[in-house]
């Protein structure tokens, strides 16, 4: 069930600071969509060890040295050449794409859904593989998660009070799925009833309620990262299985045709899909097969991504 330290790599930060920047990038895209995940695309271009070792340096060397009114130890203990670049990268994307995926989302759904499909798809065979031979016990876990995330993945959104401690809770709880492969903050913000009212946020510069949901975002991360460290370095193989059905589970939100039973509108006047139902294409038409095509897509960007972090870390895997 556990795993020794063997499956693990040591973490070494040398990675182009232009490469981390569209690394990052990346990340931040797959944050806005609803269903897909930023901490998949860290783990498949091979970022994810040094991602969750630079936060717990933050959490753990960094901050006692700095309650030890270390000043300079503290400042040359954090990981910049890593963590800014990545960083700038995430917010140069959430703060550049957020408007542009929201209308394509409302305008051009079925090829958005198509690409992350595909997206999601060869994660799941990338991420899988890194198992190797599979068990018995590994295929339960796997079957198990990808219930639980089939079943959340069908949730219907509920309304939360539109308040400050709302907000912070929002933000711990969805940095914690964001940081996870497999598994979408953006989704659980639907969820919670929050995510059009920070996507409106974003797009108005409302501060208040940003730097509160970024407040809760700070702790959920401190606080997640340590139990993900140990996690990935002592049950591996059930993580992996794990993350790997959350993943496969999640299909059935990022599936690109639906038909909307129930919509409601929210605080801003925005329609908003409530209950939706999965559905097969009646036709093949050019549409379908544009959708097919973005699918592709999809699956051929992550395999390029996962090649590209095999070349540059001469073909270790991540863990």
């Amino acid at each position: 069930m556990s795993t020794s330290k063997k499956n693990t790599q040591k973490s070494t930060h040398r990675h182009p600071w232009q490469l981390l920047f569209v690394k990052g990038f990346a990340m931040g895209s797959a944050d806005i969509v609803p269903g897909v995940s930023g901490g998949t695309i860290a783990f498949i271009v091979g970022i994810y060890q040094d991602l969750i070792t630079s936060i717990n340096t933050l959490t753990s060397t960094t901050l006692k040295l700095f309650l030890q009114l270390k000043w300079k130890e503290a400042w040359r203990s954090i990981p910049f050449g890593f963590l800014l670049p990545l960083g700038i990268g995430i917010i140069a994307a959430i703060a550049l794409l957020t408007s542009l995926i929201a209308h394509l989302l409302a305008t051009y759904p079925v090829f958005v859904w198509s690409f992350f499909f595909g997206l999601i798809c060869a994660s799941i065979f990338l991420i899988g593989k890194k198992l190797g031979s599979w068990t018995v016990q590994d295929v339960v876990v796997l079957c198990l998660s990808a219930g639980v995330a089939y079943w959340i993945s069908g949730a219907v959104p509920s309304q939360t009070p539109d308040t400050p401690t709302a907000y912070f809770l929002a933000g711990m709880i969805a940095i914690c799925a964001m940081i996870l492969p497999g598994v979408s903050g953006s989704f659980l913000l639907i969820l919670m009833g929050k995510y059009q009212q920070i996507l409106v946020a974003v797009n108005t510069l409302d501060l208040m309620t940003l730097a509160t949901f970024m407040a809760g975002a700070v702790l959920g991360l401190v606080s997640f990262a340590k139990v993900l460290g140990y996690l990935f370095e002592h049950h591996y193989r059930v993580v992996i299985a794990a993350l790997t059905g959350f993943m496969l589970g999640s299909l059935r939100k990022v599936w690109p045709w639906k038909e909307t039973l129930e919509t409601y509108t929210d605080s801003h006047g925005e329609v908003i899909p409530l209950v939706q139902h999965n559905v097969l294409p009646t036709t093949l038409d050019a549409g379908v097969i544009g959708a097919v095509v973005l699918a592709c897509v999809g699956m051929g960007l992550i395999v390029l991504l996962d090649r590209s972090s095999d070349s540059s870390t001469s073909g270790k895997s991540e863990f």
